[in-house]
């Protein structure tokens, strides 16, 4: 039985962790780095220890740091949320080597499914339909232009160990193959140590579909139906629903086998997702694999009633798997924003800074994961994620009123963030009527970035205007007390208005 599990990350994901370890009786152990001192997942913990200065290389990146911290601590079970070391082999079997617990598959799995042309041969052999491509690295220019040739433009040059839109390019005419496979090589080489690329046929108008699947240790495999993420900026997701406005009964049912023998052909356990791109005439195509946790887990969560995390850690301490595939539903509507800190109006550039002010959405049908507090300062060195917005409701359109008013109600202040943006797109017709892809985005930038109307705007201007009334009146107070203690200033301002109103 696992007694103390470690969280090797940080942020919301590293709390939503705990959360579920709590549930069960497991202590929760934190690690942070210089920049994370304060940081909440650090006091929500029933233990933490500090892994070096703020660079995640240094820091949430070192694996020797976080098996000492492991060692020490005591704890004989690792998690190691999303980012950071979730995917990588070699952390897994170190923790093996050093008698702690990975929740998560093997580093075989990780290893197979991680690089994405071994991935591709794999299901290939498997059965599963593949986006036509290069089954091999490309390893020079004049092979590349070659291949494009061979399976015609436009195409997609990926970095075989990539992830997050990292080391991709699109290319669309000839004359611009070498600079892109130039751009995706060295961008690869710098995120993930390995340039080799690979190259696919470019899916036109494509849908990002992907599907949670659950396996245990001894060969049990489910899965928990589609996640619709087409909802994308620069190949990164920033809204999920499930279920999929563009699936029928029959697909669903189709891919969910196609994905539950994907994990199977490699032997696959613990969560992961299996990604799916889908063109306009409903063919599908196994794009890759995810063997971690996903951010966008809590509408998962949220419509077929499973604590994911909870089935991770049964299934690291080798229990059975006690879900039926036949007994799995999908109960409702969920949608998930990303909340980043970061100013839409200025390129999406990072908005790290001190927060002033926070109020949380809630209500009926609503769910906060983030980690932000009043005083909290973002820093610089991480990913801008600073909370995930979940809704539930009966159906898709009274989920995305639940939305808007969720997002409605949320207000950071102090640093700029995503909010203004994602309430703009729960009002995009494309959107509400579920007609979107992939270049949902691009192609609704305009209105997504307009900023006619009142709405938010409005809100912070009030909101400004009701501070500099109170900074206003604090000041006469002042004035008319000098000298006077400030609970004094208060009760002779009590004492006017009470006056005033006689």
């Amino acid at each position: 039985m696992i007694q103390k599990v470690l969280v090797a990350n940080r942020g919301e994901i590293a709390i939503r962790v705990m959360r579920s370890c709590r549930e069960m009786e497991i202590k929760s152990v934190a690690v942070y780095s210089e920049a994370d001192r304060a940081s909440m997942h650090v006091r929500y913990a029933d233990e933490a220890y500090y892994i070096g200065p703020s660079p995640s290389i240094e820091s949430y990146l070192s694996i020797n740091n976080i098996i000492d911290a492991a060692k020490k601590s005591g704890a004989d079970a690792i998690h190691p949320g999303y980012g950071f070391l979730s995917e990588n082999a070699e952390f897994a079997r170190r923790c093996a080597e050093e008698g702690i617990i990975f929740i998560g598959p093997s580093p075989e799995s990780i290893s197979t499914m991680g690089d994405k042309i071994t991935a591709r041969k794999n299901m290939m052999a498997a059965g599963i339909p593949v986006i036509p491509g290069t089954v091999e690295p490309i390893t020079g220019e004049k092979e590349a232009i070659e291949t494009i040739r061979e399976i015609g433009l436009p195409v997609m040059i990926k970095a075989s160990a990539g992830g997050g839109g990292k080391g991709m390019r699109l290319v669309k005419r000839e004359e611009d193959i070498v600079s892109a496979i130039r751009a995706a090589r060295s961008e690869a080489r710098a995120a993930f140590g390995n340039d080799a690329i690979y190259i696919e046929k470019y899916i036109e108008s494509p849908h990002h579909i992907e599907f949670q699947i659950l396996g245990d240790q001894h060969g049990n495999i489910v899965h928990l139906f589609e996640r619709e993420c087409s909802v994308q900026r620069r190949h990164q997701k920033v809204i999920e629903e499930t279920p999929s406005p563009l699936m029928t009964p029959e697909i669903r049912e189709e891919m969910g086998r196609f994905a539950v023998a994907a994990a199977k052909a490699v032997n696959y356990f613990g969560a992961g997702t299996i990604e799916f791109i889908v063109d306009e005439n409903m063919n599908y195509y196994f794009l890759e694999m995810n063997t971690r946790l996903q951010v966008e887990h809590p509408i998962t969560e949220r419509v077929v009633g499973v604590d994911l995390v909870k089935e991770q850690i049964k299934i690291a301490m080798g229990e059975r798997m006690t879900l039926k595939q036949e007994e799995l539903k999908q109960n409702g509507h969920a949608i998930e924003c990303r909340i980043y800190a970061e100013d839409p109006e200025n390129n999406f550039m990072p908005s790290p800074g001190k927060i002033t002010h926070i109020t949380e959405p809630l209500g009926l049908g609503v769910r906060h994961d983030g980690y932000v507090y009043v005083g909290y300062s973002i820093p610089i060195h991480y990913d801008p994620l600073i909370s995930k917005l979940i809704v539930w409701a009966g159906t898709r359109q009274e989920a995305i009123a639940r939305m808007r008013r969720a997002l409605y109600a949320y207000k950071i202040t102090g640093i700029k963030t995503s909010i203004p943006f994602l309430a703009r797109i729960m009002e995009n017709k494309d959107f509400v009527e579920g007609k979107y892809n992939t270049h949902f985005i691009e192609k609704n930038m305009e209105m997504l970035m307009t900023r006619e109307g009142c709405g938010r705007r409005c809100q912070d201007m009030a909101l400004i205007a009701a501070f500099i009334h109170y900074t206003k009146k604090n000041n006469e107070l002042k004035i008319n007390n000098n000298g006077c203690s400030a609970s004094n200033q208060w009760k002779a301002f009590g004492r006017r208005k009470s006056v005033n109103r006689l």
